[in-house]
């Protein structure tokens, strides 16, 4: 029908109109039933319906649409192609013919109209209201489709724009991976850089430092050489000097004496048992003066310009050669008086003796006694036997011995662990200091001294690693005497025999150990006198039914199953001990009381001397003992006794020699050859030289 294009261009023009241009939302639904109630109440026209069939549709009849005139077949176009579109009711309005300010007529004619034409259209209208029920329906299927479209269409775009963010977002991860991957490298690259620089650098400076170093330690070590070459210079020339300084006073000193001896020698010349000798003394008494003058001008001299020179000392040395030769001459010029008066004495013995035979001519001739010979009387032979007071000191020593000996017995012969144990800790502690004693320094030799004596004196002292002590068993101190007592021979026995020199620093803390403890002393000379029966002296008899090796150790001898030792080891060992008795009776312990006396003093040395010489000799023993006694004691003597020594030392070499001689075979000559040589040096330069190995000043200090 034609009034359906009508229809369809008015709803076209609802849906141009403002309200057909409305949004539309999704979520209306969810915001609840107040927006759905309209639509959910049942259909009823609007109040625009009656105003747009009154002004609308009579327009649109009067001017149908093309497409309308060639479908008069009936057809209707679908809601999809509309005709016309719809206006507002206000659009619509500012075309309304009539108009308020028409005239009165006008009015009433067009109000009379619509009243007419209101009941002709009203089925009109319901139709129009259902072709809008209808347009609605379809375009809210429409949009409904739509909608769901876009939905979906903005979901895929939400999807795509995430799938498309999460990748960005992984490339941009990755991207800043790298990034911080290249910066890392990069900054280690320059690290690495820096380092290597850096080390570069540092071992530049390391070889820097290296050279610089090197140069300077040759520096320091040149200057340091060159400082010890200058100490060493200064060090060499101040004990230079203090060696020709020392040498000055000793050469002093040995001038002193020698001018003291010449002294003696011309008091004893000038009046010797009330009977001048006819010799000129003045000469050397004088000369001997003006030297020891002038080795006090040279001492003095060097002490105030530092140090003597060598020219002061050969100056000296000079000096003191001249008062040796001096004091030969005055003992020639001595010798030689006493010679002739002695010659003098038997012409006066002679002609006194013819004297007397001249008055005997007249009386009758007796026959001579069988005690006299002819030529000799029984006070010119010697003694064969020790003197008796030697032999009661020798046996009461010997006595002493076996009594400290049976002190200890209970000791020695235990069976106890203990005791044993006891015994061989106070052995070891009295016998391995004295194997410590050496000549290295004297410091060493204190320590041992103070070592031995604390022992002694009771107080404990460390050995084999635990402290000891004679306290600890009541024989201790005996048995402690006993062993180093015996200890000491027996160094003197081995250690002295192999070595002469080790004879001093063992004398000299026996010495000392005598000196506070006497008993020790005593014990000492009862382990030598029986080891060796000559340092007494005493030259053992044989007696009948005495066994032939009992007798040979009674001599000295070592007898191992009847087997006795070479004469060589025999003779050595006896030099030994005869060696270390000569050094205990002229030395004393330094730090002891220098007031007191030495306990075993040089007179025991004299007695000893004159009585080797008043007793016979014994094949190569006496040759022996007399050399090793006055090579170690002769200088002591010397000092100790001046002229009367070298009366001693020349009745030897004149009239003791050949009783020695006498005895000796001719494949026994090396000890007699030995003395021989040695008295007549000594006589040469009327001097006995210090014994090598003598303890100095010096030693003390070290």
């Amino acid at each position: 029908m034609p009034s359906e294009g009508r229809y369809w261009e008015t709803l076209e023009a609802l849906r141009s109109s403002s309200k057909g241009r409305l949004c539309y939302h999704r979520d209306w639904l969810q915001r609840g039933e107040d927006v759905l109630e309209e639509c959910l109440s049942p259909p009823k026209l609007s109040s625009y319906s009656g105003w747009v069939v009154d002004h609308i549709l009579p327009y649109t009849q009067e001017n149908p649409a093309p497409s309308e005139t060639s479908s008069s077949s009936g057809s209707t176009s679908t809601l999809d192609q509309p005709l016309l579109v719809p206006r507002s009711p206000l659009q619509s309005a500012a075309f309304t013919p009539a108009s308020p300010t028409a005239p009165d007529g006008a009015k009433g004619k067009q109000e009379s109209q619509h009243a007419e034409s209101t009941t002709l259209r009203s089925s009109r209208g319901i139709s129009v209201e259902g072709c809008i029920r209808m347009y609605e329906l379809a375009h809210r299927t429409r949009g409904t489709e739509g909608l769901r479209q876009w939905q979906e269409e903005q979901e895929q775009k939400v999807r795509a724009l995430s799938e498309m963010a999460s990748e960005q977002l992984k490339r941009f991860d990755e991207l800043k991976m790298l990034k911080q991957h290249k910066e890392f490298q990069e900054l280690q690259e320059v690290v690495e850089r820096s380092t290597r620089e850096a080390l570069g650098h540092q071992e530049k400076l390391r070889a820097e430092h290296r050279h610089r170093a090197k140069i300077l330690n040759l520096k320091l070590r040149e200057a340091e050489q060159q400082r010890l070459r200058k100490e060493e210079q200064e060090r060499l020339r101040k004990e230079e000097g203090q060696g020709r300084l020392r040498s000055l006073y000793a050469l002093q000193e040995e001038v002193l004496q020698l001018n003291q001896q010449l002294e003696a020698s011309a008091s004893s010349a000038s009046h010797p048992h009330g009977d001048p000798l006819q010799v000129d003394l003045a000469a050397f008494r004088a000369r001997g003066n003006q030297l020891c003058s002038l080795i006090s001008g040279l001492i003095r001299a060097a002490s105030e310009s530092g140090y003597p020179t060598a020219e002061n000392q050969s100056e000296a040395e000079r000096a003191l050669q001249e008062m040796r030769d001096l004091h030969t001459n005055l003992g020639q010029e001595i010798s030689r008086a006493f010679e002739d008066k002695k010659q003098e004495a038997e012409a006066a013995r002679g002609k006194l003796q013819e004297s007397r035979e001249q008055q005997a001519l007249g009386a009758a001739p007796q026959a001579p006694g069988p005690s006299q010979s002819p030529g000799r009387t029984q006070s010119e032979g010697l003694q064969v036997k020790v003197q008796d007071s030697t032999m009661q000191w020798y046996q009461q020593l010997q006595d002493a011995a076996t009594q400290c000996v049976s002190a200890f017995e209970c000791l020695s012969s235990s069976k106890d662990t203990q005791t044993k144990k006891t015994k061989m800790d106070l052995q070891k502690a009295a016998t391995i200091p004295v194997s410590q004693i050496s000549t290295v320094a004297g410091s060493k030799l204190k320590e041992v001294f103070d070592k031995i004596h604390s022992l002694l004196s009771g107080k404990p002292v460390q050995s084999s690693g635990h402290c000891v002590s004679i306290t600890q068993s009541p024989q201790g101190l005996d048995f402690v005497q006993y062993k180093l007592a015996e200890k000491f021979v027996k160094q003197g026995e081995e250690e002295v025999a192999s070595h002469h020199e080790a004879a001093f620093p063992i004398a000299v803390v026996a010495s000392g150990i005598w000196e506070l403890h006497p008993r020790v002393g005593d014990l000492i000379l009862a382990h030598l006198h029986k080891k060796c029966p000559y340092s007494v002296p005493f030259y053992p008899a044989f007696k009948e039914g005495m066994a032939l090796e009992d007798y040979q150790r009674m001599l000295g001898y070592e007898v191992k199953e009847s087997k006795v030792e070479q004469q060589d080891n025999f003779l050595k060992r006896m030099s030994g001990m005869i060696r270390l008795y000569a050094a205990m009776i002229q030395l004393r312990w330094p730090y002891g009381n220098q007031q007191a006396t030495h306990p075993h003093g040089l007179s025991h040395g004299w007695r000893w001397l004159a009585q080797v010489v008043n007793m016979e000799p014994l094949t190569d023993v006496t040759a022996t003992i007399l050399f090793d006694f006055l090579e170690v004691c002769g200088h002591a003597l010397m000092k100790q006794y001046q002229v009367q020594f070298w009366k001693m030392v020349l009745l030897i070499k004149e009239e003791y020699l050949l009783r020695i001689e006498a005895v000796t075979s001719s494949g026994q000559m090396g000890s007699f050859i030995r003395l021989k040589q040695f008295l007549e040096k000594c006589l040469q330069h009327m001097e006995i030289p210090v014994p090598k190995g003598f303890l100095t000043s010096s030693f003390w200090r070290s």
